[in-house]
């Protein structure tokens, strides 16, 4: 396999989730295009989603997440390729809490964007039907 470094600066989960979900204000088209290459794919828990399908989830996900953050507690890069173990903290619009570890395998592209994420995810806290958080639409 040979290892191929992004041209333009990678991108981060943590920069990706704060401007889709954390920063009220920011027009969702433009915080896609900041971190995700058009032919985008994503898979959560076993479930694909292409650009469009994960836009759509992101879009739910900013009707009911009130506020909330991300705390890396692992990270490795090696060229195009990253992973990450993660935890999202999220407070939802009717105050219920919930926090998500998140195992992330993700190619980026070119220009250091998302090219394709692979997700696994747990819930921490939370009620029950906050599970599938990561892939609701």
């Amino acid at each position: 396999m040979s290892v191929v470094t992004p041209t333009g600066p990678r991108t981060t989960i943590t920069a990706a989730l704060t401007d889709l979900l954390f920063t009220p204000g920011l027009d969702l088209d433009t915080a896609i295009e900041r971190h995700f290459t058009p032919d985008y794919r994503q898979r959560t828990d076993g479930t694909w989603a292409d650009l469009a399908g994960f836009t759509e989830h992101i879009r739910h996900l900013r009707a009911v997440v009130a506020s909330g953050r991300i705390e890396v507690h692992d990270e490795l890069a090696v060229g195009d390729r990253s992973a990450d173990r993660h935890v999202v903290e999220v407070v939802k619009t009717d105050g219920a809490r919930v926090r998500m570890e998140v195992y992330l395998f993700a190619e980026h592209g070119p220009c250091g964007r998302f090219r394709r994420i692979e997700e696994t995810t747990l819930l921490l806290d939370g009620d029950e039907a906050d599970r599938d958080l990561g892939s609701a639409r």
